[in-house]
């Protein structure tokens, strides 16, 4: 007699979702109050826990001012379904019905006025209300497709589903959970993957990058004809844009040059913050988004190069080896300044130190330049002088690494999944949700509201 235990017989579901983030927990909830039976596996001992700490503990939701345009993707227009079919006014007509306060901040950013947990318990909540059930500490191991639908092994042994929702995020942010279990899951159902890479994070500086301005005979060049355009990149939006020049202020300012003078004595630039607006002269971005105000925003220097949610946003479309271009006065006219008939006798540097801290004033203004008399500037030194304020370039050394990465960009090639249904076109029945796609939205709740409107469209799109 054999003294073998028998394997505990499968479990059975019309639906297993790898992944109880806001994507996840959106579809399940969806695909639940359709009167199918869920099942939600999650491997960390909570779920949302990156939902529970976004937007400073506040979660920003979403953003009134959603649009494909916001999304660095390989297909540009494989965002507009899902986005379209679950708008912002749909999410805020779900967050009010829920009882949850909000308030619109800078942007037209979406945030709750109580904790982002709040909202995690909401989508919980109603997953449990409609019968859904989240089984947390279990990992999903394979996924098998099979004649009837996925074999899959689980720590707790095996499940059927008639479907799988691969939810399982992204390798950014590690200490809340984030890894690439996903990202394997879906390339052994022979997905491929657009290379992985942290965004919305630091950008980094080699120091000389902050050192002043060194002299020069004559303003570089300047105008769209000066920029080298990026293309070829399956991360990037296609460079199908009309020939145009960017815009204002810096239609027809020169650069300031890319510095890579000594490194400035003394103390350094870390923990200034300011408000400018900040650009990628060489990225192919559409002209609407390169307008779009959203690039004016809080710039952060830290001891490692820059920060805050300029640079963050930046990061996001920014190229290896490319420049960034900074605008440190946004809404002043440093030229207006030199040119006032009562700044004859003032120099540049006390001119602008009234807008911004003296470390940085010093950082920005050619030394040679910066403590003459306006009355003595010619037209050309004023140029140069208006170029190293507003139009100043750093060439970023990298980008901080996932531990610092609010999101990840990359991740399945969208070009295999069906854009309205979130369904593989290689695999039946597999569906793929919020960053496990290579779809990755700019800072200000673009990311949330993707999370939501893709585990929406999977949710629906399941078969009953």
């Amino acid at each position: 007699m054999s003294n073998a235990v028998p394997s505990p017989a499968p479990l059975r579901t019309d639906v297993l979702v790898a992944g109880a983030g806001p994507a996840g927990l959106m579809c399940a909830r969806e695909a639940a109050g359709r009167g199918l039976r869920v099942l939600v596996l999650e491997q960390s001992p909570l779920p949302g826990r990156k939902l529970a700490v976004s937007g400073g503990g506040k979660a920003n939701f979403s953003n009134r001012r959603i649009s494909p345009l916001h999304y660095r993707c390989g297909d540009p227009a494989f965002c507009a379904p899902a986005l379209k079919a679950f708008s912002p006014a749909v999410m805020e007509r779900l967050v009010a019905a829920w009882g949850l306060p909000t308030e619109e901040r800078a942007h037209e950013q979406l945030f709750l006025t109580v904790p982002a947990r709040n909202l995690l318990h909401c989508l919980l909540d109603d997953l449990r209300a409609r019968g859904g059930e989240l089984r947390l500490r279990q990992r999903v191991l394979a996924v098998r497709r099979t004649a009837d639908g996925f074999d899959v092994a689980t720590d707790n042994g095996p499940v059927l589903a008639r479907a799988v929702v691969l939810a399982a995020g992204s390798p950014a942010w590690p200490q809340a959970g984030g890894s690439n279990a996903g990202f394997r899951l879906a390339q052994a159902l022979g997905h491929s993957l657009v290379p992985p890479f942290p965004a919305l994070t630091p950008l980094l500086l080699p120091p000389e990058s902050l050192a002043a301005p060194a002299p020069t005979s004559a303003p570089g060049p300047s105008g769209p004809d000066a920029a080298r355009r990026v293309g070829g990149s399956r991360r990037l939006p296609p460079a199908a844009r009309p020939a145009g020049s960017p815009p204002e202020p810096m239609r027809r300012m020169p650069r300031a040059d890319i510095i890579e003078a000594r490194p400035h004595d003394g103390e350094t630039l870390a923990g200034i913050s300011l408000p400018v607006r900040i650009s990628l002269p060489e990225a192919d971005l559409a002209p609407a988004l390169a307008r779009d105000p959203l690039w004016k925003d809080d710039l952060l220097f830290t001891h490692e190069g820059l920060s805050g949610p300029a640079a963050l946003k930046a990061s996001l479309f920014w190229e290896d080896g490319s420049p960034l271009e900074v605008d440190f006065l946004p809404d002043v006219a440093f030229r207006d300044m030199l040119d006032a008939p009562d700044a004859g006798r003032r120099t540049p540097f006390s001119l602008l130190r009234q807008h911004m801290p003296q470390r940085l004033a010093e950082r920005l203004l050619p030394p040679d330049l910066a403590q003459r008399r306006t009355a003595e500037l010619s037209r050309a030194a004023r140029e140069r002088l208006c170029a190293a304020v507003h139009a100043r370039r750093f060439r970023p050394a990298g980008r901080a690494d996932f531990r610092k990465a609010e999101v990840c960009g990359g991740g399945v090639d969208a070009r295999e999944v069906d854009p309205r249904r979130m369904e593989s076109r290689l695999v039946p029945g597999l569906y793929l949700v919020g960053e496990m796609l290579d779809v990755t939205g700019l800072l200000g709740g673009y990311n949330l509201h993707w999370a939501w409107a893709s585990g929406m469209a999977a949710g629906r799109a399941v078969p009953a």
